[in-house]
């Protein structure tokens, strides 16, 4: 089991969250986020608090019933679509702990303990993939609500009953933690792939005797962006000095530290914008000093922002990939038969891997392009929020996009690697073992496969 993580509200990390979520780390709230918890929890002074002495939304003017607590959670616990992966709903378990760790929810600390005993029992709340808006993420929360409340199943076991009141209902579902572990996530599987695509294309330049000039320190230093520079430094060090058949590559190759730089750059952006998500009191209201301060710290506006930035930069550093490819099976660059092919003259090779590469590379572009549509933001509760970042769907298109990109890198590496042995040259390290001898005709499935799934090892 990978050791214990520490929730204190302010050090997590996305590389945190994916170790609770998928490794199965346990978690504990530190001394200082109990104390925090605690001075949020305690009776706020006198005047009119949203969501516990009045209603919510358009409701915000009607004076809050007894009961209010109870019937908002049940109420808005109404998600739609297919249940999200066990891994999401851990993520949002986790991200809402050490959010209440950083203070300022007001919710109690029985409350906060359970949700720690239910990440610690391997427990997750049915929660479904549509009902947020980046406004926070009520339907998922309160479904998370109604199993402490013993009135939903959690899935994987059972824990006792545990009371909310009113003043802890709004407080605990009043927070964007699904769509924020859910980009964390995402971000994680993208930055892992960003840095095997660097291998995948060393490989492919190897393939085709590309000229390392594109790389050269000088070359980075005349144009100074921090990715384009990390690129070529990882380029510089994956490849030797090699005859150059020409003057120079196509941007393929000779973009790549501008194009797959801006990748990262995107994703460091990404991480900076997680790392305040993370650890952000983003509540409303906010209890600090005794009182309920009300304010619009829900709003995950620079979450999408970053988010569809990132996926933008991914889709045009994948069409580069597709682009490698289609030089791979061209006889001109590599000096060797057509799409890598060998027995009779009319063979295949891996001519379809172009076809799946780009099947897969518009639907990159599609979840690239759907940042647009999002932007044109939505009218809710008789207008009385009239305005979202739609987070949500961008998390979603990232980790959809990430998928895809495999997809399209894996389609270079099988050819890349093909190349590589048909001009006699040696594969390193697990390379070696991946690439088969068999360059018949025959269904490269097991293939692809093969290489989409070595790639997280190929990142370092």
């Amino acid at each position: 089991m990978s050791p214990t993580v520490d929730l204190d509200g302010t050090g997590l990390r996305a590389g945190d969250v994916e170790t609770i979520a998928r490794g199965g780390a346990p978690v504990r709230v530190t001394d200082a986020g109990w104390e925090r918890i605690a001075v949020a929890a305690r009776p706020l002074g006198d005047g009119s608090v949203y969501g516990r002495t009045t209603g919510v939304g358009a409701n915000k003017h009607a004076d809050a019933a007894f009961g209010n607590g109870l019937r908002l959670l049940r109420s808005h616990a109404c998600g739609a679509g297919a249940p999200v992966p066990a891994d999401q709903a851990r993520a949002m378990l986790a991200v809402r702990v050490n959010q209440l760790a950083a203070g300022g929810a007001g919710v109690h600390p029985r409350v906060v303990a359970a949700l720690v005993e239910a990440l610690n029992q391997g427990l997750t709340p049915p929660v479904r993939s549509i009902g947020a808006i980046g406004t926070g993420d009520l339907t998922a929360l309160a479904t998370t609500a109604l199993c402490l409340l013993g009135e939903r199943p959690w899935q994987g076991g059972t824990m006792p009953v545990v009371d909310i009141d009113d003043g802890d209902a709004l407080a605990l579902i009043s927070s964007s933690a699904a769509t924020i572990g859910a980009a964390a996530l995402a971000w994680c599987d993208t930055d892992r792939l960003l840095r095997a695509m660097v291998t995948v294309a060393a490989l492919s330049m190897d393939a085709v005797d590309a000229s390392p000039e594109p790389f050269a320190e000088a070359v980075q230093a005349a144009n100074p962006y921090p990715g384009q520079a990390r690129v070529a430094a990882m380029v510089r060090a994956l490849i030797v000095d090699r005859s150059q058949r020409r003057v120079q590559d196509s941007y393929a190759y000779r973009a790549l530290p501008q194009v797959h730089g801006t990748a990262f750059d995107a994703a460091d952006r990404l991480d900076a914008v997680l790392t305040v998500a993370l650890n952000a009191a983003a509540e409303n209201p906010l209890v600090a000093s005794g009182r309920a301060v009300h304010n619009g710290n829900f709003h995950t506006a620079a979450l999408a922002a970053a988010a569809d930035g990132l996926c933008a930069a991914l889709a045009q550093t994948a069409a580069l990939s597709a682009a490698r490819l289609a030089s791979l099976v061209d006889p001109a660059t590599t000096g060797l038969r057509a799409f890598l092919a060998t027995g009779p003259q009319d063979s295949s090779g891996v001519m379809i891997l172009e076809y799946v590469a780009h099947s897969a590379l518009a639907e990159l572009r599609g979840c690239a392009g759907g940042a647009v549509a999002a932007a044109s933001g939505g009218a809710l509760s008789m207008g009385a929020e009239e305005h979202a970042s739609f987070a949500t769907q961008s998390a979603a298109r990232l980790a959809t996009a990430a998928d895809r990109a495999a997809v399209v890198v894996g389609c270079e590496l099988v050819a890349a690697a093909r190349a590589v042995r048909q001009r006699g040259g040696q594969l390193p390290g697990p390379l070696a073992a991946f690439a088969s001898a068999d360059d018949a005709d025959r269904s490269l499935e097991a293939d692809l496969d093969a290489a989409v799934a070595l790639l997280p090892t190929l990142a370092d």
